[in-house]
């Protein structure tokens, strides 16, 4: 039986792209999607469209956690095409890992000292950035966060997603897949105390809640493939009946290997909370069941576009948030996927300079 949580969120969700699955396949023209205009402190449903061209060429600097994985790599090559469709120059830099917090507060102070007309900043800690987030917009910088929550500190504009709504798309999904047939569950949420490992855990518990699918239990951990490989095998062995695997993307790419090694390929189902390539490229060989989506390249191209009005001071919508998707073979064709991942072939760029 389908629960009226996952018929609400796919007639969002899917009625949110639906309308650019084709449409965005027009080279440049990613627009008009459905987002949530969270200005108002409420989640509204909106048409955005970005503006059609930048009135001069600003200059844009950027810093990122990092560039190791697909993930960051979509959201780069959301600010790159969309400084390019604009006509703005663009600087990229990245600090190396979450660890290296001070590498972005420097980078920051360098956007700030350079001749940068706005910053854009995927933050790798809230509370380590807000005091430079304030400096930017006191030097008459706005300040555009991206990706990565901002609950509090001041910005000029900001959009990520709420990660307990990614958890509860793949809670949904796996429920109306299930179609009221009863699943046992293990979850591998990520990195205890991260914060975005709980919060995606608490979307999915939410979604499961009443229903016939058990969790088992919990086990947090690193999101190293290999610690996340050591923690399904010891949950194989202590759940043997187990039939679901949820968990971050190197939690899947690591179950993969662990049922193919005990013949149990066939009968269970594997989860990501979120996407990367290697998710996408075991969904399509039919080794996992689908991925939550945050749309990073839309989140990339929108930040560009934040920065662009707040510059000439046209209208701004100060909190957006991407609707997420679960995606899965049955809905795939349905999905923009310009939106979720950087094309294969594309090599990523740390400037955009306009002739």
């Amino acid at each position: 039986m389908k629960t009226s949580l996952k018929t609400t969120l796919v007639a969002v969700s899917m009625g949110a792209f639906a309308l650019t699955a084709a449409s965005a396949q027009a080279a440049d023209k990613w627009w008009p999607v459905k987002v949530y205009d969270a200005s108002s402190g409420e989640n509204v449903v909106t048409t955005y469209s970005p503006l059609e061209k930048a009135s001069k060429p600003w200059n844009l600097c950027v810093s990122f956690p990092h560039m190791k994985d697909s993930f960051w790599v979509a959201v780069a090559y959301g600010i790159v095409s969309e400084a390019k469709r604009q006509g703005v120059n663009m600087t990229l830099l990245e600090a190396g890992g979450y660890e290296n917090l001070p590498r972005q507060l420097s980078q920051i102070d360098d956007c700030i000292a350079s001749n940068a007309d706005a910053i854009i900043v995927g933050p790798i800690s809230e509370a380590g950035l807000a005091k430079k987030f304030e400096e930017s917009i006191a030097a008459g910088k706005p300040l555009i966060a991206t990706v990565n929550p901002v609950k509090d500190a001041k910005t000029t504009a900001k959009m990520y997603v709420e990660f307990d709504t990614m958890g509860e798309q793949t809670g949904a999904y796996l429920l109306d897949h299930l179609d009221g047939k009863p699943a046992s569950a293990v979850a591998f949420p990520g990195p205890a105390g991260s914060g975005w490992a709980e919060s995606f855990y608490e979307g999915f518990q939410r979604a499961l809640k009443g229903s016939n699918v058990k969790i088992e239990t919990e086990m947090f951990g690193d999101t190293g493939v290999g610690v996340q490989l050591k923690l399904i095998q010891d949950a194989l062995q202590a759940y043997p009946d187990m039939t679901v695997i949820w968990g971050s993307a190197p939690t899947a790419e690591a179950a993969i290997g662990a049922v193919a090694e005990i013949g149990r390929s066939d009968d269970m189902m594997i989860m990501s909370s979120y996407e990367n390539q290697a998710m996408l490229d075991a969904m399509n060989d039919g080794e996992i069941l689908g991925f939550a989506t945050q749309y990073p390249v839309l989140e990339g191209m929108i930040a560009v576009d934040m920065a662009i009005r707040a510059l000439e001071g046209k209208e701004l919508k100060t909190f957006l948030k991407p609707i997420p998707d679960m995606i899965a073979k049955a809905n795939a064709d349905q999905i923009n996927m310009d939106l979720v991942l950087a094309p294969a072939t594309w090599k990523p760029e740390y400037s955009v300079t306009v002739e």
